[in-house]
């Protein structure tokens, strides 16, 4: 993988930008290529995440059997009469979606499949779905007796379960729910709080039948014979936008139209928190199909501290970038029960506070969060992304206020390819 650096220089005026070409939802990208093999007909996919991840979870399919056609706009999907035994290893890049959901699909596919990734996924837990998965029927080795990648899915016929996860996580949600969809009866799962549901959203569109009931369990029929074929146009990735958010807030005066985004409420509650700092924030919704739709306009105003203690698994991936914003606050800000972002791309909690001291910023750190003072003049430092893309991008928006050099950057590569050019589209 080629190494690379970033240096940002503070941004000396405000600025007034429309975006509308930042990078299409990864975690929608993934599940299309995924899902598609559930159909028997071709799928149409428009504005697919080019990124480097999602290409591998597209390969995968490939692997898996599929025809892929991609003629620069438009992606069609076609999948076998039956997915086939691949020759080689399935590498999922740095993608822990591709990795965890491929895991659940596989695992009710007959056949023999080895899961790998680069060395941060390889380093990244996976008994959170290769437990109960193998609870259920599907035989699943590994590292660590299944914990670490390369994982070997020897699939086949699964049951049905009851399965109240410990954790709330929309990837472990996801694996479980496509492996219920292939189990011989009607399965059940529970998370203590709602996690983003685009896999049930994008399934119930195909024809699946996923429902809540009581108690906050989620009802899984299994599928009698194959979804009808994706038709989507992949929105704007709220969570890659949601650097440019955190740009307008921090910068006086400043202001960005972010278009075409995910509006589910379960990616824009960053947004929301946001918001309750005292940044100005509109939503605007154009079009509601698998997703809701639309733009957010975000101005610059004065921010005050917040805490954030809920709803943690709808704000995982953004965290990194609200700690920016929570630095120069007016007042302290709080973040509890968010020790799943210790097991992230990079442990997030130790990242964002080493490289937030280097920066000058004080904070406490707990073992499910931290507390950032806040009123902190931003200095330049020298920040390692430890191969984590949000990392890497938070502090890179750290650098319109006092110039950052970030080392190993290629990681953005993974999620939002043109994150560069549009950062420097801001001093124009």
């Amino acid at each position: 993988m080629e190494y690379k650096n970033i240096s940002v220089e503070k941004l000396v005026k405000p600025f007034n930008i429309v975006i509308d070409n930042i990078a299409s939802d990864k975690s929608i990208s993934h599940r299309c290529a995924m899902f598609s093999l559930l159909s028997n007909r071709s799928s149409t996919i428009k504005n697919y995440l080019r990124g480097e991840d999602t290409m591998d979870s597209l390969k995968i399919a490939q692997m898996l059997g599929a025809k892929v056609e991609d003629d620069g706009d438009i992606i069609t999907i076609t999948p076998p009469k039956k997915l086939s035994e691949p020759s080689d290893i399935l590498d999922c890049g740095n993608a822990g979606t591709g990795m965890r959901l491929y895991a659940g699909l596989l695992a009710g596919i007959e056949g023999s499949f080895v899961l790998t990734g680069d060395k941060y996924l390889r380093s990244r837990p996976m008994k959170r779905v290769a437990d109960p998965l193998r609870d259920i029927g599907a035989k699943i080795d590994g590292r660590e007796d299944g914990n670490k990648a390369p994982l070997h899915i020897r699939g086949g016929k699964l049951k049905s379960f009851k399965y109240h996860s410990p954790i709330d996580s929309a990837q472990v949600k996801s694996a479980l729910i496509l492996a219920g969809i292939q189990s011989d009866e009607v399965s059940y799962y529970k998370e203590n709080l709602l996690s983003r549901d685009h896999t049930e959203r994008m399934l119930n569109g195909m024809g699946a039948n996923i429902k809540n009931i009581e108690d906050g369990w989620i009802e899984i029929n299994p599928i009698t014979e194959p979804l009808k074929p994706l038709n989507i146009t992949v929105p704007t990735d709220p969570s890659s936008a949601f650097f440019f958010a955190v740009a307008a807030a921090i910068v006086p005066k400043a202001k960005v139209t972010l278009k075409n985004l995910t509006l589910n409420p379960t990616r824009i509650e960053a947004y929301k928190i946001l918001e309750k700092m005292g940044a100005k924030v509109t939503y605007i919704k154009t079009d509601d199909l698998y997703e809701p739709m639309g733009d957010i306009i975000v101005e610059h105003n004065e921010l005050n501290g917040v805490e954030v203690s809920t709803n943690i698994a709808w704000l995982i991936d953004e965290l990194p970038a609200l700690s920016i914003a929570m630095s120069i606050a007016s007042s302290s800000s709080i973040v509890k029960n968010a020790e799943e972002l210790r097991v992230k791309e990079s442990d997030r909690i130790s990242a964002v506070l080493n490289s937030l001291d280097l920066c000058g910023v004080k904070f406490t750190e707990y073992k499910d969060g931290y507390k950032i003072d806040g009123n902190s003049t931003l200095r330049k430092a020298t920040i390692d992304s430890h191969g984590d893309h949000r990392i890497a991008m938070s502090f890179a928006i750290a650098g319109l206020l006092c110039d950052m050099d970030i080392v190993d950057t290629q990681c953005i590569e993974t999620s939002f390819p043109n994150f560069e050019e549009l950062l420097e589209s801001l001093k124009n």
